[in-house]
């Protein structure tokens, strides 16, 4: 059996290790455009800032694709599948062909049409290695920053700068940063800590154009008409699934490669996990991209166990959110900005000067949603509760206490919490608990 796995990231792993626990004989090729090993990518903005090294940009052991007799090919960009011959073609001209397929190429960076853009050189983006390498070469010549977003990736771009003791402000067209991942009161005090570090922050605002002469930048304007001096811009709007590739090969894509519960998409023998999958929603079953690190893992299993003959599915992703910012931990899951609050109990917490915050959303008192800002120590056990779908009554006014948690939970919920995802639970947290 030819297993080909194109994109080399965490679900990628999660379905190596699937596919290994059930064919120790076949063989499996991951093709990567990167020139790296799998790493893990919340790590980027501490390696541009220099609180971490490459060495500590590993996700896996060094050994890991000697021993699971991985066919590694770095540096290889994939331009088309031929679903008919079964076979991915390289950018270089060659073709690999596969019995079973796995799409794992996770999201490209979004980059706005924006005036003035063409023939600049320093326009950066900042989801990948290479992205907080370029910045870090070119740093000791940087000395004002603009980063155009600020969302999860937007921030971290902004907290390596400011590490490197550079001058950013983060221009972002909401009414307060990560809008779309928090409510206003964790946005007002995610905004709160990084003035406190030095960051200028602007909202309900955006960038027309970007000046300067030739190849250098002065500055950009806002849509208000206000000039930001600068010699760097970081776009980081968003990142869209990578499946341009996929045209004319007959496969389903629509945001995303669409699959089913088992991660099939609509072509024989071929699966999708990660970033660039759109698989179903937890609470409504709609199909959506879900660019979630664990739940990247749990889908890259569920593909590996399948195109091996498994039967493992997909109960749904819930939507996850996390973010570390000046040692500052944040968490969002779930609902936690229902368009009708109306249909919905909400209940909330908040101590800005101590950057804590924590808010939860119950539906026919069942929990649905939580907010999670300073100590999240204890957030698998509101996912857990959110998964399960369990009746709050016993401890629901003790959700929004600093040490709510197991002591809480009758032994009969603690099982059902933690008990059913078995293996790839635990696999998930042994990965997280190695730095990720």
């Amino acid at each position: 059996m030819n297993y080909v796995i194109v994109g080399n990231s965490v679900a990628a792993v999660g379905a190596i290790r699937a596919i290994r626990e059930r064919d120790q004989q076949g063989n499996i090729t991951v093709i990567s455009r990167e020139k790296h090993n799998v790493y893990g990518r919340p790590l980027i903005s501490y390696l541009l800032g220099g609180l971490i090294n490459e060495k500590r940009m590993a996700y896996l052991p060094d050994d890991f694709y000697a021993r699971n007799r991985i066919n590694l090919l770095l540096a290889s960009e994939v331009v088309g599948v031929d679903t008919e011959a079964k076979k991915v073609k390289l950018a270089g001209g060659d073709a690999i062909a596969y019995d079973k397929l796995l799409l794992a190429t996770g999201g490209d960076p979004f980059i706005p049409p924006i005036e003035g853009m063409s023939g600049k050189d320093r326009i950066f983006t900042f989801t990948t290695w290479e992205d907080a390498a370029k910045l870090k070469g070119i740093a000791p010549d940087i000395n004002r920053a603009v980063v155009i977003g600020g969302g999860l990736i937007g921030l971290k771009a902004a907290e390596g700068l400011n590490l490197l003791d550079k001058s950013v402000t983060v221009v972002e067209l909401a009414d307060r940063v990560l809008s779309s991942a928090f409510d206003r009161p964790a946005g007002k005090i995610v905004a709160r800590k990084m003035k406190a570090n030095g960051i200028d922050v602007i909202t309900e605002d955006t960038v027309v154009r970007i000046e300067g002469d030739g190849a250098e930048i002065s500055g950009v304007t806002l849509k208000s008409g206000d000039f930001i001096p600068c010699d760097t811009v970081v776009v980081a709007i968003g990142v869209r699934p990578a499946a341009t590739f996929l045209k004319g090969s007959g496969i389903e894509v629509n945001r995303g490669i669409v699959v089913d519960a088992t991660m099939q998409t609509s072509g024989k023998d071929i699966y999708a996990a990660g970033d660039v999958a759109e698989a179903a929603d937890f609470f409504s079953g709609q199909k959506n991209p879900m660019p979630i690190w664990p739940d990247a893992y749990i889908q890259g299993d569920i593909a590996g166990a399948a195109m091996a003959g498994g039967t493992k599915e997909y109960v749904g992703g819930l939507a996850m959110n996390s973010i570390e910012f000046f040692k500052v931990s944040t968490i969002s899951m779930g609902v936690t900005n229902p368009k009708d609050p109306a249909q919905y109990e909400i209940h909330t917490y908040q101590d800005i000067q101590n950057y804590q915050y924590r808010k939860v959303v119950l539906q026919d008192n069942r929990l649905v949603g939580a907010v999670l800002v300073g100590n999240v120590d204890r957030a698998g056990i509101f996912s857990g509760l959110i998964r399960e779908k369990v009746d709050m009554t016993p401890f629901r006014e003790s959700l929004l206490t600093p040490d709510f948690g197991f002591l809480h939970l009758s032994k009969e919920i603690r099982n059902r919490l933690f008990a059913p995802q078995g293996k790839v639970a635990d696999n998930g947290r042994a990965e997280r608990a190695a730095g990720h």
